[in-house]
């Protein structure tokens, strides 16, 4: 397989994943009259099980590596949780503030990594990055002051807004791990038991706080399903398919094509405009994250054949 031919298939794999995020927040939207646990649940038991013939099929043909090696069953049962964790605070975000507040802020973890990369990996970056790591910060909190001033519109904006963030901390340790642990393993390797803990740490904690759901509408079905088919499997999959080849400062940069696209989409489908002020918050955040990300740091990876 030629580079240019690897190249071509790992962005084109991206292109169709990434554009499955921005229909995310609009599918949530629909089922914010029900359980937000009771979605993820069926979210990531739907996924997981989706990938269930894919992994009984490779696993007798011999293509599946099950076989984890050293701590990698414990770094991938980490990634599952953490993965749960945060399509938790993600989607109940969007149950108390607007579609463009929350993923702006749940794609703001390349800011997270620069600084986790700098401590962890010891790794370099130039002047303009800290500055735009200080503009992303000022458009988050500029974010948070314009939904302060909506909360008539939105349940509790405040909330939602630190419950979107907290998603992307929390994403933030999730692509570490996923960035170590994927160079060693096949996709369905990784993917396949990551999902299951996400499923698994998403039912515990729906049946600890809800407890056996007596009854599930099936817009709840519907919506999460559809989670499950396009944000999860095509979007987050891209993403951990990609992690072997690209590196993650590309990755991030992707991702934050994420809040502009539901934004639009936001206007059109649920007729819901941002405050003009969540416009200039929008623009600052996203000028920030560009300046973060203008400069390559050192030790970039490249795509490999």
């Amino acid at each position: 397989m030629s580079q240019d031919y690897s190249k071509a298939k790992v962005y084109l794999i991206l292109i169709v994943g990434l554009t499955t995020f921005g229909f995310a927040p609009i599918l949530v939207k629909f089922a914010t009259e029900h359980s937000a646990l009771l979605l993820v649940a069926i979210r990531t038991v739907g996924a997981f099980l989706m990938l269930l013939p894919f992994y009984i099929y490779q696993k007798k043909s011999d293509k599946y590596d099950v076989k984890p090696v050293g701590n990698e069953t414990k770094w991938m049962a980490f990634a599952g949780i953490a993965l749960g964790l945060h399509f938790i605070l993600w989607i109940s975000s969007l149950y108390y503030t607007s579609v463009a507040s929350a993923s702006v802020l749940v794609t703001i973890h390349p800011i997270m990594l620069i600084v986790a990369e700098r401590v962890l990996y010891k790794m370099e970056f130039a002047p303009t990055v800290w500055i735009g790591v200080f503009i992303a910060f000022a458009g988050s909190v500029l974010l948070g002051i314009s939904d302060y001033n909506t909360e008539s519109t939105f349940a509790n904006p405040l909330l939602g807004n630190a419950m979107a963030f907290g998603a992307a901390a929390i994403f933030a340790v999730y692509f570490l791990i996923g960035r170590k642990i994927r160079q060693n393993r096949s996709w369905l390797g990784y993917v396949f038991p990551v999902y299951g803990y996400a499923a698994a740490t998403c039912v515990v904690i729906l049946l600890i706080v809800e407890g056996i759901p007596q009854h599930i509408s099936p817009v709840v079905i519907w919506v999460g399903l559809g989670l499950a088919i396009g944000p999860q499997l095509m979007g987050h999959g891209s993403l951990n398919y990609a992690v072997k080849f690209v590196s993650p400062t590309l990755l991030s940069t992707l991702i934050l094509t994420e809040p502009v696209f539901a934004t639009v989409l936001a206007f059109f489908i649920l007729g819901e405009l941002p405050a003009i002020l969540s416009f200039v918050a929008i623009f600052v955040t996203l000028v920030g994250v560009v300046l973060t990300w203008k400069k390559k740091p050192k030790h970039k990876r490249e795509i490999e054949e």
